[in-house]
């Protein structure tokens, strides 16, 4: 991840001690190959210019797994991102930009889960 942390995520990551999820997601982070699944789903997410903007194909991807790994609804994987440092640096997203997910990428989200279902290629690891 090429993420600049602000202010507030580099105060929290200045804690001793590594949580269970930090861990997990660090592990699932060198585990899955992100390039190859992306590359898979890329040439059918959602473009610029066609209504809403959507998150980029990465951080909605990684948010689409938090949920199926962690069982979160649309609205308490918004929570999470907001609450949980761990999970919104797993994302590339932070808090100097505001986290719309339900408001703005819930559309994007369920065309997200009909893609990665109806992707044969992926549909195994799921």
């Amino acid at each position: 991840m090429s993420h600049q942390l602000t202010f507030t995520d580099s105060e929290l990551n200045n804690k001793h001690r590594k949580t269970r999820k930090e861990i997990f997601l660090s592990r699932m982070n060198e585990l899955m190959p992100w390039d190859q699944l992306e590359a898979v789903i890329e040439p059918f997410y959602p473009k610029a210019g066609n209504g809403r903007r959507p998150y980029p194909l990465s951080s909605m991807f990684r948010i689409y797994c938090m949920q199926h790994w962690y069982n979160m609804s649309d609205p308490a994987m918004e929570d999470a991102l907001y609450e949980i440092t761990s999970m919104r640096l797993f994302t590339d997203l932070s808090l100097d930009i505001p986290i719309t997910y339900l408001d703005s990428c819930s559309h994007h989200h369920h065309e997200f889960q009909a893609l990665i279902r109806e992707t044969h290629t992926l549909a195994p690891a799921f």
